[in-house]
């Protein structure tokens, strides 16, 4: 019986890690030293840490499809701000988006196509004006009751091209 997996290549990466983890992290509490929390689309062209100068441990990273503050991403907000030392929030979608080019209904066809298995009960949370789906989320944080005013709030659009980073809200 073999025991090769999908994820064997994943694994050794890991053990290579975590030889050298240790020390980094130890004692570590879990706290974002620098009191950042980021909302940012899943998209792998954005390094959320790097692109704001942060390392392993400033932040709390929260990803999802366009970067949208949805009600997972809002809990993980109120956690930060009250649990984890977030004074700080970025709601931070991107250029060229993937949810920015599709409609629901497009998404959908094409998932069900794909799947085999019809897709129409699934939301994809489409993004077709992102600055005001931007203005919208950052509404939604600086608003929640149990955030506003206990941290500052921002929105911003990433340049996957050129890695700037601009606040538009």
């Amino acid at each position: 019986m073999s025991t090769t997996t999908a994820f064997d290549d994943l694994l050794r990466a890991n053990e290579e890690y975590a030889a050298s983890h240790a020390q980094a992290l130890q004692g570590f509490d879990g706290v974002a030293r620098a009191g950042v929390a980021v909302i940012t689309c899943m998209d792998s062209r954005i390094e959320p840490l790097q692109l704001l100068g942060l390392t392993h441990g400033d932040a709390k990273i929260f990803r999802n499809p366009g970067g949208r503050v949805t009600d997972a991403a809002l809990e993980a907000l109120v956690l930060g701000v009250h649990l984890l030392g977030v004074d700080r929030i970025l709601v931070v979608p991107h250029t060229r988006c993937a949810m920015t080019t599709r409609s629901e209904n497009e998404l959908r066809e094409t998932i069900s196509e794909r799947a085999g298995v019809d897709a129409w009960f699934q939301r994809f949370h489409v993004v077709p004006d992102q600055e005001a789906a931007l203005a919208e989320d950052v509404h939604r944080v600086t608003s929640h009751p149990l955030i506003q005013g206990r941290a500052e709030v921002g929105g911003f659009r990433y340049d996957v091209d050129t890695g700037r980073l601009t606040q538009l809200v």
